[in-house]
């Protein structure tokens, strides 16, 4: 890793937390950790400089610390909770104005030798005619219009410009699954922490989760200088093995759903927004319709990366964390036992009805 390492986005618990880790490095001097907004954590040795990335004073920051290494977080969807959450367009703009401004810093200085740029499979939307599985080569089938995803798709296109300009800088773009873990603060945490969740009529989607303690891992990975037969550079799809379906999820939380016709999905998340409980978008809305996974064979082949937490114990962590729904598992899966229980001793009933009948004409 280098020697002084800027992280953006230090004021949300994600960047507090890699601040901290990155600081225990023994290859790493300083750490110099960037927010527009003072960060409610502590940041330890960390230098905090209050700066707005989608101002030009972030050149000087780069300048002045003589920084060889940067790790982009700022680029976020945003929460209804969090520090350095913000307003919509506030997040926008620092997600796509912020970038572009931190990219054209790291464009002229001359001691930036890596960057780092955390994003989302979100980039390859979701609708019903998209492929089930999606490799970092997989051009979607409709580009997503608006919210955070466009966000993201916009980062790594002017990322991809960067790299073409700076070839002489190691760029990696890793495109995380949801994350979720005990302080997981993104709009689909909050969604799982509804007391009851509210679904798309007929769709049980496939979701895929990434624990946010393998999020830091594979970000100090990325950072540093890579291992023999590794190489930190390019674009990776960060996500843990397996796939659960929503209505696995919600057993496990023990949260009831309610299934509604799309439009009254729409209707209900645009409601959601307006009152502050979540951030119920339509692109989340087309997560759980359609759903997401991806494959991460570069990230273990390419990368050298191996997850700790498969998606079921990113999950299983997160909902520890949440406490007991409406329905705990223990009752729900009684409840599930005893309804099996009454339909197959219905069944047995029948077939012995049906069987009676048979016996007495063969006996007369």
């Amino acid at each position: 890793m280098g020697k002084v390492v800027l992280v953006t986005g230090a004021a949300r618990q994600l960047g507090g937390r890699f601040v901290r880790r990155i600081q225990r490095d023994p290859e790493v001097e300083r750490v110099i950790a960037v927010d527009a907004v003072t960060p409610p954590h502590r940041l330890g040795s960390a230098e905090f400089i209050r700066t707005d990335i989608r101002q030009s004073a972030i050149a000087r920051v780069l300048a002045e610390h003589a920084v060889d290494t940067v790790v982009h977080l700022a680029v976020t969807g945003g929460s209804s909770s969090g520090a350095g959450g913000g307003s919509h367009s506030t997040v926008k703009e620092t997600n796509v104005i912020g970038t572009m401004q931190l990219l054209g810093a790291c464009q002229k200085s001359p001691t930036v030798r890596r960057l780092v740029v955390k994003s989302s499979t979100s980039v390859y939307g979701g609708t019903s005619r998209d492929p089930a599985v999606f490799t970092e080569t997989t051009q979607p089938k409709s580009l997503p219009s608006a919210g955070f995803a466009k966000d993201a798709i916009e980062v790594e296109g002017y990322v991809r410009g960067f790299a073409r300009r700076r070839p002489d800088v190691a760029v990696c773009v890793l495109r995380f699954a949801n994350i979720l873990g005990p302080f997981a603060d993104s709009a689909l945490a909050e969604y799982f922490s509804m007391p009851v969740m509210p679904t798309v009529l007929g769709y049980d989607p496939r979701l895929q989760f990434v624990h946010e303690d393998d999020v830091l891992d594979v970000l100090r990975l990325a950072a540093q200088e890579p291992r023999s037969g590794t190489l930190n550079s390019g674009t990776f799809n960060i996500a843990g093995d397996g796939v659960l379906l929503l209505s696995q999820c919600s057993r496990r939380l023990g949260r009831p759903t309610v299934p509604l016709l799309l439009p009254a999905v729409t209707w209900v998340g645009s409601a959601l927004r307006a009152v502050g409980v979540t951030d119920f978008s339509p692109e989340q809305i087309r997560l759980l319709t359609h759903g997401r996974v991806v494959e991460t064979a570069q990230m273990r082949e390419v990368l050298g990366f191996e997850p700790m937490y498969t998606t079921t114990e990113a999950f299983a962590d997160f909902a520890r964390s949440r406490g007991t729904g409406l329905l705990p598992p223990e009752r729900a899966a009684r409840a599930v036992d005893r309804v099996a229980g009454l339909v197959n001793a219905d069944v047995s009933n029948v077939e012995l009805l049906n069987v009676e009948p048979a016996v007495e004409g063969a006996k007369r």
